[in-house]
């Protein structure tokens, strides 16, 4: 059990459907399995409100699903509290940046960043959106997401 505060984490992409919630249940489970579960509270939502309620797309929950990931996620819109809720709203691409800075209240104190700035082999990449491509960008996303959850860890302190 830690000793640290809870860290509170919001992943983010366009839709809350593709890459955040595949970042949400990759993060939560490396989480588990370093048996930090306790010591963060982590979700993750979209810029826009296109898939509110909806599950995550099959191709990203058969992707986790197939490395062992359980996905359990329904859509949801990132809201100007979140920004006092989090303390980490992490997304996926610039053009959730732009989005996340243009809501962010200015006494906000969330660390507002590219989930991809923690991916210690490839530092800054996108997580590019695979919802119109094939299959195989949903493995790359995986993959991408496995080490900026490793990097993200370690960025805190969990080694």
């Amino acid at each position: 059990m830690s000793t640290k505060p809870e860290t509170r984490v919001l992943f983010v992409c366009l839709g809350n459907i593709c890459r955040s919630p595949m970042a949400e249940a990759v993060f939560a489970h490396t989480v588990k399995q370093r048996q930090l579960q306790d010591a963060f509270h982590i979700e993750s939502a979209g810029t826009a409100g296109y898939h509110v309620g909806d599950s995550p797309d099959r191709r990203s929950a058969a992707t986790c699903r197939k490395h062992g990931v359980p996905v359990n996620h329904r859509a949801q819109q990132v809201t100007r509290s979140d920004f006092a809720r989090f303390d980490y709203i992490l997304c996926m691409d610039k053009s959730n940046l732009r989005a996340l800075e243009a809501m962010k209240p200015s006494d906000s104190k969330a660390t507002v960043a590219l989930f991809g700035s923690y991916d210690e082999e490839h530092p800054n990449s996108i997580i590019e959106d695979p919802y119109y491509g094939a299959d195989d960008g949903f493995e790359v996303n995986f993959q991408q997401v496995t080490r900026c959850s490793n990097g993200l860890l370690k960025r805190l302190g969990y080694h």
